[in-house]
């Protein structure tokens, strides 16, 4: 055997066990990554809840800018705001990117809706009004083990209250 054979036969390679290693080290981190990226059932409802709760607050707004009452209500899996208007009656808003029919996501629910301090059976709906106090509502929503609620108070506050704050009566920071 001659040198330069004996080099060509220990030539440097990966072992099994080292690509073994590395495979579940990679293995590992990319399990790491999606669940730091995918956000948990209560991430994704505070998101939801926290887009629900701006919206309500942009209706209001829009309600005593506008001087014509504005709506909100809610089926099984989403939600739609109308518009108040002197030929047509109520119509849905669909002139308006932000204020357009919305889908919650798979799983995600209206749990419950009180107005004025009194449960809400059957339809949700909420109606602001251009003139007068707005309305005092508490609307829970649910995703899994995790609850939060949409409160509006009755100095025309909309906040997200987490499942805590429900029970206590306190704001959650936005």
């Amino acid at each position: 055997m001659t040198r330069g054979d004996t080099a060509a036969a220990a030539s440097p390679g990966f072992t099994l066990i080292e690509v073994l290693v590395v495979l579940l080290i990679m293995g590992l981190l990319v399990g790491l990554a999606s669940v730091i990226v995918r956000p948990d059932d209560r991430g994704l409802l505070r998101v939801e809840a926290e887009r629900l709760a701006q919206l309500l607050d942009l209706a209001v707004a829009e309600s005593r800018y506008a001087g014509q009452p504005m709506a909100w209500t809610a089926d099984g899996q989403g939600y739609r705001f109308w518009r108040m208007t002197a030929d047509a009656g109520w119509s849905e808003v669909r002139d308006s990117d932000l204020l357009r029919a919305r889908t919650l996501p798979q799983g995600m629910m209206f749990a419950g809706m009180q107005v004025e301090n009194r449960p809400v059976s059957g339809s949700m709906r909420l109606e602001f009004t251009p003139y007068g106090p707005p309305l005092s509502f508490n609307i829970d929503m649910s995703f899994g083990n995790a609850h939060f609620a949409v409160a509006g108070s009755p100095i025309g506050e909309v906040r997200v209250l987490p499942d805590e704050g429900a029970s206590s009566g306190t704001w959650a920071p936005r």
